[in-house]
């Protein structure tokens, strides 16, 4: 039997503790009890990893229009202009709510708006606000701090959501307009104690971001698994656009130098792509050169690679004063400089990775999900704002604009009444017998990932992927249903369902738009049409 510290019951679920999750809680903790659930500890989710900033039409130079208009550009045609433009609009507010919180932003007073604002891949003007070239960090630093002291929020670190709890689950009729029911909470894994938690609540959010780490190189911290849109995906949500991963164009190539990104800011501020020899590229492959979204810069540098035998490009930003990289890139430099590269004087080796996923759980304007009581918000959801290529420092901002909005959403609606939910059913499995199953399937999903279905696709190697994820999956679910749920079983479960959601819908586009391009059909459809997968189908 399931003690009383394995059941427990909140006003909100927050399963995800990056700038939307904690946005979310924050904006909910002072009408009721939140529920904070984390995989690891409350700093290492991916927002934290962010380092260009928040895109934001701040200055007297830019215009909501405009900052509109370069979205959409971006997002080649799939934009939900509404979407885009509540965002865009809602923008300042939810920069000056940050302010107010105590994030501290890079100041310029020789600025109208006090703040530094620098300009990445894909805008127009300087727009994008940021804290030096560790953005995220700061921002989650100071709410994670607040998130944590706060008396009416309750943080569950080292935890793990294994499956959310639908009506559909305990047999009771679906209220929801899709017929996909209602979400009554999730079984939460307690990693330390290895036990699992019945959580119930009123109302439950999924924001547990991307799912970078289904590839083999990616910007992406470990906890990127895809959780949250693979639990939307079983519990009956909608899923869309999951062929659109971003890959960030410029990944420090080091043997030494996991996942780390050099900033789209320091193409921003000037730096070049060259090749071994000291040539640029980009003006080959785009008339804005390295100011290009970051779909074009991408498959430019991963075209020149392949084409040349290369290992690498580099990215020379060392034309610039040594005093203007020290202070406005000061992690990148000395992160550099721990590897041996001196940024001031030498170009910085780098290669795409992935980087983001604009797909993922459809929602509406509030993040409300298909099922009743549920909402996505973050990189989980799918919102319509990215359209087929994210614009750079968009994310954080629909992170803050959707986690404001899915509260006020939530504090509007009258709680449904509270459900008795069962308690984790162990009787059946036991221990496992042999972990290495799991890391060598984890392996093999990521590398075949990366060499069928990465920046360039063909319909054959989409067909491979698929075979593959097909056996992969039997294995799983076979020892899912065997053996006790253990963290890295619960990943591997998410990435094999994720990466079966991105092979389809990328088997679904017979053109090629945005971060999707397919030498199978290279041509752009006359008509921007959502991928849209519903189970069943």
């Amino acid at each position: 039997m399931q003690t009383q510290l394995d059941q427990l019951r909140f006003d909100t679920l927050i399963i995800g503790s990056g700038l939307a999750g904690l946005t979310l809680a924050l904006h909910l903790a002072r009408s009721g009890k939140v529920g904070l659930i984390t995989k690891g500890a409350l700093l290492d989710g991916a927002s934290g990893w962010a380092q260009g900033g928040i895109a934001a039409a701040l200055s007297e130079e830019d215009s909501p229009a405009a900052h509109i208009r370069d979205t959409l550009i971006a997002g080649a045609g799939l934009c939900d202009e509404a979407a885009t433009r509540y965002v865009v609009e809602n923008g300042p507010q939810a920069i000056q709510w940050l302010i107010e919180e105590g994030v501290p932003f890079t100041r310029d007073q020789g600025s109208g708006t006090g703040y530094h604002l620098t300009r990445e891949g894909g805008h127009s003007v300087r727009r994008v606000i940021h804290a030096a070239d560790a953005t995220g960090q700061a921002v989650q630093a100071t709410l994670s701090e607040k998130a944590r002291t706060h008396p009416d929020i309750t943080v569950f670190e080292h935890h793990v959501a294994i499956d959310l709890v639908t009506s559909m689950k305990l047999g009771r009729a679906g209220a929801s307009h899709s017929g996909a029911g209602r979400c009554h909470g999730a079984y939460v894994l307690d990693k330390a104690a290895g036990k699992v938690r019945t959580i119930a609540a009123h109302s439950t959010v999924l924001a547990t971001g991307g799912a970078g780490k289904v590839y083999l190189y990616t910007t992406n911290p470990d906890t990127a698994t895809g959780d949250g849109i693979a639990m939307g995906w079983r519990a009956g949500c909608r899923i869309a656009n999951m062929e659109f991963i971003q890959f960030h164009p410029t990944c420090l190539y080091h043997p030494h130098a996991k996942s780390f990104l050099i900033s789209e800011a320091v193409r921003g501020e000037g730096g070049l792509l060259k090749l071994p020899d000291g040539s640029r590229f980009m003006l080959w492959h785009d008339e804005r050169a390295e100011l290009a979204p970051r779909d074009i810069v991408a498959r430019a540098i991963d075209f020149e690679m392949k084409k040349r035998g290369l290992d690498c490009v580099y990215l020379d930003i060392s034309h610039k004063s040594a005093h203007f990289l020290r202070e406005h890139f000061p992690n990148i430099y000395s992160r550099c400089l721990e590897f041996g590269i001196d940024i001031t004087r030498q170009p910085i080796p780098v290669v795409p990775a992935a980087h983001y996923t604009c797909g993922g759980i459809m929602t509406d304007r509030n993040g409300k999900t298909d099922l009743d009581n549920l909402y996505a918000i973050g990189e989980t959801a799918h919102t319509g704002l990215h359209g087929a290529n994210r614009l750079a420092s968009n994310s954080l901002l629909e992170c803050l604009v959707f986690g404001q909005a899915a509260a006020r959403d939530i504090l509007s609606r009258t709680p449904p009444p509270a459900v008795e939910l069962p308690q984790w059913d162990e009787s059946r499995v036991t221990n496992a017998d042999e972990e290495i199953v799991i890391s060598h399937n984890w392996d093999e999903l990521r590398r075949f990932m990366w060499s069928y279905v990465g920046i360039v696709r063909t319909t054959k190697r989409l067909q491979r992927a698929r075979h593959r994820i097909n056996l992969l999956r039997e294995e799983i679910n076979e020892y899912y249903a065997n053996f006790r749920v253990t963290s890295d079983l619960l990943e591997l479960r998410n990435l094999v369902d994720t990466a079966d959601l991105i092979v389809r819908s990328a088997m679904m586009r017979h053109e090629s738009r945005g971060l999707h391009y397919s030498r199978d059909y290279p041509e752009l459809l006359p008509e921007a049409r959502n991928t849209v997968l519903r189970r069943g189908d």
